[in-house]
């Protein structure tokens, strides 16, 4: 007899080679099936989710103020998942589009600050009722944005105040990554080593140093995170 089938999480990458990475490992193992799709590289975005538990839209190294088809149609394309008042989770530039799609904006810091290497992070009171924060997480931006009217802020750091916040009941965006593997973070310490000597970014040898130290504590954060976002499918 066939098992039931499992819910899809539909996930949203931006180059060819990108991966869902950590979050899609948790997903998977927490009961998820991940529909991916590539919109830079032509995929369609479904007209609604009624076939999805939910959505995640991932980084990448372009703008959410470019002005790329792909760009709009995504930020556009949110308001699916917020009229349907489905979980959706944006990370970086997913989260950028979400703030994009409110009202908000984007854009990078007044004295030229990037993030990019191990930085500390607040919660704030409401996101303390939510659950455990992490010290330390890995960023790789120059670009920040606004809190989104009637969103709830739910950690912040000093550089960029606006890390993490929900909007409505179902709606995450964050700035930092929690997604990123061993293998993935040295990808990127390699292809973005030109980006280390901005304001504020940190040498490469500090990115994997620190994840030793901080990673394990962002990945058990992350853990927890996704299943408050996506909760775990009845099993059977």
């Amino acid at each position: 007899m066939p098992g039931k089938a499992r819910p899809k999480i539909l996930v949203v990458l931006h180059q060819e080679h990108s991966s869902a990475g950590r979050v899609g490992h948790v997903l998977i193992e927490n009961g998820f099936e991940l529909d991916i799709r590539r919109p830079p590289l032509g995929d369609p975005l479904p007209d609604t989710l009624d076939g999805h538990a939910g959505a995640v839209v991932f980084g990448g190294p372009m703008s959410a103020n470019d002005q790329d088809e792909f760009v709009r149609r995504e930020t556009d394309w949110l308001a699916v998942p917020l009229k349907e008042n489905r979980p959706f989770l944006g990370i970086c530039l997913g989260a950028q589009m979400l703030v994009n799609h409110l009202g908000g904006k984007v854009e990078g810091h007044g004295e030229g600050l990037v993030e990019i290497g191990w930085y500390p992070i607040k919660a704030t009171e409401e996101g303390r009722k939510l659950m455990h924060w992490p010290e330390m997480v890995y960023q790789f931006h120059r670009e920040g944005f606004s809190l989104p009217g009637d969103a709830v802020l739910l950690a912040s750091s000093e550089s960029y105040p606006n890390q993490a916040f929900r909007y409505g009941d179902n709606a995450w965006g964050i700035q930092f990554h929690a997604e990123l593997t061993r293998v993935m973070m040295q990808r990127w310490v390699v292809r973005g080593a030109e980006r280390f000597v901005l304001p504020g970014a940190q040498p490469g040898r500090d990115h994997l140093g620190g994840r030793l130290i901080w990673d394990m504590h962002l990945k058990r954060w992350l853990d927890e995170f996704l299943v408050r976002i996506f909760g775990e499918p009845a099993k059977g």
